[in-house]
C-alpha cells in the first residue's frame, strides 16, 4: 500500500504518508483502517508530498461523499493536506468542500504551515 501511517490514541492524532501512485482503493483502504481503529475524532495530517494519483471526477466525488458520510459515525478532528509540489490546491479544495462536513479542514503547500495549523484546531 502506498500509503503508511501512524495512529497516536494518546495524542488523539493520525499522520499519514502518501507515496507514489495512488488510486481510489488506496485512499479508500486508508479511510477504513482509520475508522476501524477509531482515529475519525483525531486531528489528521496527510502528506501526500511524494504522491501522485489517476482520479477522475467520479473517483473525487466518490470520495467527497465517503468523507461526507463520515459525519454521521459521530465527530471528525481537523483535516490538514499538503499535496505534492506539482499539483495545485484547486483539487486539495473541491475534495475538502465535497467532504468537509463541519470539521476544520484545509490544504497546504508547506507541511510546516499544516502542522502549525494542525496544532491550533480544537479537539472533536
Amino acid at each position: 500500500m502506498p500509503i503508511h501511517f501512524t495512529i497516536d490514541h494518546k495524542a488523539r492524532y493520525v499522520e499519514a504518508k502518501f507515496d507514489g501512485h495512488l488510486v481510489l482503493k488506496d485512499i479508500e483502504d486508508f479511510c477504513d483502517a482509520v475508522v476501524g481503529q477509531n482515529g475519525l475524532p483525531y486531528r489528521k495530517l496527510i502528506d501526500g508530498r511524494t504522491a501522485y494519483g489517476t482520479y477522475n471526477d467520479a473517483d473525487v466525488m466518490a470520495l467527497g461523499a465517503r468523507l461526507s458520510a463520515y459525519e454521521t459515525y459521530g465527530p471528525r478532528g481537523a483535516l490538514a493536506l499538503v499535496p505534492a509540489p506539482e499539483f495545485s490546491l484547486e483539487l486539495v479544495d473541491r475534495l475538502l468542500n465535497l467532504g468537509k462536513g463541519g470539521r476544520p479542514a484545509k490544504g497546504f503547500l508547506s507541511i510546516e504551515a499544516a502542522r502549525k495549523w494542525l496544532a491550533e484546531q480544537p479537539e472533536a
